[in-house]
């Protein structure tokens, strides 16, 4: 049950990040419009990674055995990809963040909530990271429990970044 809501859920959110991008944010500049795929493909990489803690949930939570197993051997394969996605959807953001603060800082403003949120997300990116790095290192509950709210506030963050209006 939990796992079809939280399918529903992603597909949910990739499509409308699709549709918000594409149809109700167009730009005239080809570099933003780079930046803009660059961001489609950085939320597409974020969400394969947020999607690691669900997982895990829906294995501890299911008393569906066959869905137990299923899970399991698909973590056990997503998990070696893990931190090559985390950095590659980093790489990716900071492609993002530099094309738009080149291109629409000047035209908005440094100070505008748009690129406040920017700040914010990329910040707790940053300690996400960071905190993966550590519990990569040494693994024990206090650094999984940081590395995971890092995670869901840095989700947060670049959601709120992703619909705050121009």
């Amino acid at each position: 049950m939990y796992h079809r809501l939280w399918s529903i859920v992603n597909i949910l959110l990739i499509v409308v990040s699709i549709v918000y991008i594409w149809f109700f944010r167009p730009h005239d500049s080809s570099l933003v419009v780079a930046g803009q795929v660059l961001a489609q493909v950085a939320v597409i990489l974020f969400f394969i990674n947020i999607n690691m803690y669900f997982i895990f949930l829906v294995i501890r939570k299911t008393s569906v055995r066959k869905v137990k197993i299923r899970l399991a051997k698909f973590s056990r394969y997503l998990m070696k990809w893990h931190i090559k996605i985390a950095l590659l959807g980093a790489t990716v953001i900071i492609g993002h963040a530099l094309i738009n603060f080149y291109e629409l800082g000047p035209l908005i403003g440094y100070g505008h909530l748009k690129i406040w949120s920017g700040y914010l997300a990329i910040s707790l990116l940053g300690i996400t990271l960071v905190a993966g790095y550590l519990r990569h290192k040494k693994a024990s509950g206090l650094r999984r429990k940081f590395h995971l709210i890092s995670a869901m506030a840095f989700l947060a963050a670049f959601l709120l970044h992703m619909f705050v209006s121009i």
